[in-house]
């Protein structure tokens, strides 16, 4: 079902380079503008120290999430899905193992740190951007469905973990709020 329901998707690649270019563009490039969406919460007018708490929260999520997948992938050498047959590839070829989709954890990783932080507006519009940029990895014919949610998966906990152990107004978070 993993291998038919990447298919699927990726089955639209080559047919519009309109398209095309767009996934391409919102694969290399959306993780980045995530990064400094976020980055620009800083200066945020409104709740200044919860929203900068937030930021710390995703940053150290989106860190860990990677650190997370690095770790899988001393175990799991999964191939990428063109080059099992599977999908059409609009990029150059990676040169790592497919699971999990290091794309998506950061993403998801950004997005599970604002909903773990109560802030819903600055979730849902930051979860809009991470499903663009997942589903524009598994269109591109980089990863599988199952690679996608493996890297979300490694978000959450990742998120998880920081909202455990980086408390909100601790000695550590009032010193690193008030930077700048």
């Amino acid at each position: 079902m993993d291998a038919s329901l990447t298919h699927w998707i990726n089955a639209a690649a080559g047919i519009s380079l309109l398209l095309d270019r767009t996934m391409i563009t919102i694969s290399q490039i959306g993780v980045p503008l995530m990064v400094i969406a976020v980055a620009l919460q800083w200066w945020s007018r409104t709740d200044r120290s919860h929203v900068r708490h937030a930021c710390l929260s995703a940053g150290l999520s989106f860190l860990l999430g990677l650190a997370i997948n690095q770790a899988i992938l001393l175990f799991v050498h999964r191939i990428r899905p063109y080059d099992a047959g599977v999908t059409h590839l609009l990029i150059a070829p990676s040169a790592d193992w497919s699971f999990p989709s290091d794309h998506a954890t950061a993403s998801m990783a950004i997005v599970a740190a604002f909903a773990m932080q109560a802030m819903p507006r600055r979730t849902l519009a930051l979860l809009v951007l991470a499903s663009v940029i997942c589903w524009s990895r598994i269109f591109i014919g980089t990863h599988y469905v199952s690679d996608v949610i493996g890297g979300a998966a490694t978000a959450a906990i990742g998120a998880l973990a920081v909202r455990l152990t980086y408390r909100e107004n601790s000695r550590l978070d009032a010193f690193a709020t008030r930077i700048l």
